[in-house]
């Protein structure tokens, strides 16, 4: 975490934003991550994910098994989403989303929104549009014999 936290602290520095984490494997940092959304123009671009994309890299895989993500914040609902698919076996973040909203880092909107049905959003939202056509993408899929799971 100390790590994660060094991490945060500098990119201040460097004109990203407060957030840092790290993921490691056997006790070995595999992956680093800062926010660089505002750097990099890039709304993906928080700690976690970052992390997650140089752990990947760097282990030659697109699954965490077995690495513990540090992160210097409770990940947001797309942070959060994004360690689930990547699957470590631990998570630990030091402050809370209440200490993030408190310097307007707030995603209770998000978490809101995730509650509400497609037609009560803010964000218009037309569900099913050309479902038939993109169920056959599934179906493709569903069918392929060399597919690698995930």
């Amino acid at each position: 975490m100390q790590e994660a936290i060094e991490l945060a602290l500098e990119n201040i520095k460097n004109g990203g934003g407060p957030f840092g984490a790290v993921v490691v494997k056997n006790g070995k940092i595999v992956g680093r991550g800062v926010n660089r959304v505002t750097k990099n123009n890039d709304p993906t671009a928080h700690a976690e994910v970052n992390a997650i994309r140089d752990a990947c890299t760097q282990l030659n895989s697109f699954q965490l098994i077995d690495c513990e993500i540090y992160s210097t914040c409770e990940p947001c609902p797309m942070c959060l989403g994004a360690i689930y698919w990547a699957r470590p076996k631990k998570l630990y973040f030091a402050s809370t989303k209440h200490d993030a909203a408190a310097i307007d880092f707030d995603d209770s909107f998000i978490y809101s929104e995730l509650e509400l049905p497609y037609e009560k959003r803010k964000i218009e939202t037309k569900k099913e549009f050309m479902r038939a056509e993109s169920l056959k993408i599934f179906e493709e899929w569903k069918n392929k014999t060399d597919k690698i799971e995930y």
